[in-house]
């Protein structure tokens, strides 16, 4: 009895290893792809890059669930705001990396471990994208006056012709890229 309680103890060890090392790979993956694949799509907002480092997040979540992505999340969010993104927003943009992504991550994550098919996958990433571009609806108008000095009216005639079609863009192609990868690396991911 003693020795079955130790290798199950020796697997679950070995398991959660395994997964720290995946998620750790997966977040550097992503700080390197916000650092060197970021680019503006919309000409009225350059200052709005688009950049797939969500795309390693998501993967992390679909691996190994929403609380496991939107923990790789808070901590890319961080690292990146301190680094990569530090002159570009500092706190504040940490808030909305975090908001952003997070609100993504949560709830295709959710969506996705209940039934782990395709079908449902195609689902979740939808449902996320439309989640955090709505998240970020609203966290633009909180904080994009800050961020600018501006009033809340400054940002209001933004919304429609740059902030929600930035966001649909980037959500979406970060989306559908996950889709894309996900069912053909998942197993390198999860070790198996």
């Amino acid at each position: 009895m003693e020795n079955a309680v130790k290798t199950t103890t020796r697997i679950k060890r070995k398991n959660n290893v395994r997964k720290l090392t995946a998620l750790g790979m997966l977040g550097a993956i992503s700080l390197i792809l916000v650092s060197t694949v970021h680019f503006p799509i919309i000409p009225a907002a350059p200052f709005l890059e688009y950049d797939p480092a969500d795309v390693p997040i998501l993967i992390g979540t679909f691996a190994f669930g929403p609380i496991a992505g939107f923990l790789l999340t808070v901590v890319v969010s961080i690292i990146q705001g301190m680094t990569v993104s530090a002159a570009s927003g500092g706190p504040i943009g940490i808030i909305m990396h975090i908001f952003a992504t997070g609100s993504c991550v949560l709830v295709a994550g959710n969506i996705y471990r209940r039934n782990k098919t395709r079908k449902t996958a195609a689902v979740a990433l939808t449902v996320g994208a439309l989640i955090m571009t709505g998240a970020m609806v609203i966290m633009n108008l909180i904080f994009t006056p800050l961020f600018l000095g501006q009033s809340m009216e400054t940002v209001i005639p933004m919304l429609l012709p740059a902030i929600i079609p930035f966001n649909l863009i980037k959500a979406g192609v970060n989306c559908i890229i996950t889709f894309v990868l996900y069912k053909s690396i998942s197993h390198l991911i999860k070790g198996e």
